[in-house]
């Protein structure tokens, strides 16, 4: 490296000191420059700072503004999930209702029939009473907190017919008590499903 630098200084002897000292003289220039412009810095730094008492008001307003929009925005997606939440609990709730009674109800028109008939209906016993007591304890583990202390009930009332129902088949209770029984079920049912329709 040192010989290369030697044989470039000897082929342009009288260039690169006049080049050097011109590089030197823009550093000086530009080292000059940054002092001036520190010094002009430190200048614009002096005195005491004035607040535009116009503008302030103006933006404390435009900030507090936006925070209220912010909570209000927040505030209305909050109350919406809430609502979407409460819908399909009741949606959930009132489709288990709908499904598992209609199993139940066939199943114990399936006993009516073969009594009516004349027929043994102890094949169909079993089954209906197995319908009423699934329907029943479907429709209560189907609550949950966003449901109607209405819908509630109605739930409740719904699921104690249907295990009198179950309990009446299953101890072979007299025609006009089955009859008292399975007309509470339809009745309950029936309420039921009215306040299913007004809650979506």
């Amino acid at each position: 490296m040192l010989i290369g630098w030697r044989g470039v200084r000897r082929r342009h002897a009288g260039g690169f000191p006049r080049r050097g000292a011109l590089a030197l003289g823009c550093v000086a220039a530009a080292a000059i420059g940054v002092i001036n412009l520190v010094a002009g810095c430190s200048t614009v730094t002096d005195g005491t700072a004035t607040p535009d008492t116009n503008l302030a008001p103006a933006y404390r307003q435009s900030v507090s503004a936006s925070v209220s929009a912010s909570a209000a925005t927040s505030s209305v997606q909050e109350s919406q999930r809430q609502k979407s939440l409460t819908t399909k609990a009741v949606r959930s709730a009132c489709e288990s209702l709908a499904n598992t009674s209609q199993d139940a109800i066939d199943k114990v028109n399936d006993f009516v029939a073969a009594f009516n008939a004349g027929r043994d209906p102890s094949p169909t016993e079993g089954p209906a009473i197995e319908a009423l007591n699934n329907s029943a304890t479907t429709v209560l583990n189907s609550f949950n907190d966003a449901l109607s202390s209405q819908l509630k009930d109605a739930f409740n009332n719904y699921a104690d017919a249907a295990h009198a129902v179950a309990n009446a088949i299953g101890t072979h209770a007299g025609t006009g008590e089955f009859n008292k029984r399975v007309d509470q079920l339809n009745d309950t049912k029936t309420k039921a499903v009215k306040l299913c329709l007004t809650s979506f």
